[in-house]
């Protein structure tokens, strides 16, 4: 019982060590737009995006990799999945991911997550209508997660990922790093989780768009006429998010279980917030959630988030196949609706 106790402790200075690790003296800056790659932001897996991002303690599938990989460790066999949503201002958002067990080794993922943009016109001040041509972007992170069951009750996990971001003909690339840990405590199978996601090196842009010649004296009509030159971007840090989080059943039955998650979210440009979320499965198969985010950041626009599931066995066998569905609400930006895709062999 000590020893449960001592763990339970560790994780939790773990964690709360690393909220408040990166406080400032002024409680009131939020930092907001200081950090690139902000789709690494954008929730992955349909249960943790419709219980309202409360998923740290008790993500358990292939969506671990972006929420708490040490969650992998409870993956068994072999799985898929894949979810496509029209993301915000007319983007698209596609997360895809493939995982198998290694028995005495851990549970391996690998995952792609995408955010692309339609093409537009490229216009200038010469002509703002457009100059013929067309750009667009897209933003892409490949990683690779492992996690492992050091007991029955304790997980560890990582993940290592290539981050790319690309604006028509200028692109840059970074590595980030997610650590997590899962703990299922003696206290009615309450389990208590923490991550940290997207700690890596700065990232900044190059390319030929950044290409320009320049007059160096134009008063000097003998001097070099035209010198090129490169526009030099600054280096951006990456979306830091420290979370810490609860979760456990209020019912626990063969066929009827209610499960709640709390989480505690501290990013590194905004202010700290809650999501809390609710989870509701039928026999195993039938699946409703529902969750709030964003509870005390400032100026949030998020909404309640809801989600329906259904996983079917194929054929009377063990293997099955998942179709979710989530709704968010992102207030004056409208309704991100997901569907997704997974299957355990």
């Amino acid at each position: 019982m000590m020893k449960n106790y001592r763990i339970i402790t560790a994780i939790l200075i773990f964690g709360i060590s690393l909220s408040f690790s990166q406080l400032e003296d002024d409680q009131d800056i939020s930092k907001v737009g200081t950090t690139a790659a902000q789709f690494l932001k954008i929730s992955a897996g349909a249960r943790g995006s419709a219980m309202g991002g409360a998923n740290v303690a008790i993500v358990n599938d292939l969506s671990s990799g972006f929420w708490n990989p040490a969650g992998l460790a409870n993956l068994k066999g072999i799985q898929a999945y894949f979810e496509n949503n029209g993301w915000l201002a007319g983007t698209d958002y596609n997360f895809g991911s493939f995982g198998f067990e290694w028995p005495r080794v851990g549970v391996f993922s690998l995952s792609l997550a995408m955010l692309t943009s339609p093409d537009d016109l490229v216009r200038t001040v010469e002509n703002p209508n457009g100059t013929g041509e067309k750009f667009n972007s897209q933003d892409m992170s490949i990683g690779l997660s492992v996690g492992k069951k050091l007991t029955d009750e304790l997980s560890l996990g990582a993940t290592i990922k290539n981050i790319r971001q690309r604006i028509w003909h200028s692109s840059g690339q970074t590595v980030g790093v997610d650590i997590g840990v899962q703990y299922k405590t003696p206290i009615k199978n309450l389990i208590l989780g923490a991550s940290i996601a997207n700690f890596g090196n700065d990232i900044s842009l190059a390319g030929r768009d950044m290409n320009i010649s320049v007059d160096p004296d134009a008063n000097n009509q003998g001097n070099i006429e035209f010198v090129n030159a490169q526009y030099e971007t600054d280096a951006f840090p990456l979306p830091l998010l420290f979370r810490v989080g609860l979760g456990g059943y209020i019912i626990d039955q063969e066929k009827l279980d209610i499960l709640f998650a709390f989480d505690a979210v501290h990013p590194n440009d905004n202010y700290e917030y809650i999501n809390i979320g609710i989870e509701t499965n039928v026999n195993n198969m039938f699946s409703i959630r529902a969750g709030y985010p964003g509870i005390g950041k400032k100026d949030a626009i998020e909404g309640l988030s809801f989600g329906v599931g259904v996983k079917y066995p194929i054929m009377n066998s063990n293997n099955n196949l998942s179709v979710d569905y989530t709704s968010s609400d992102f207030g004056p930006l409208g309704i991100v609706q997901r569907v997704s895709l997974g299957f355990n062999y």
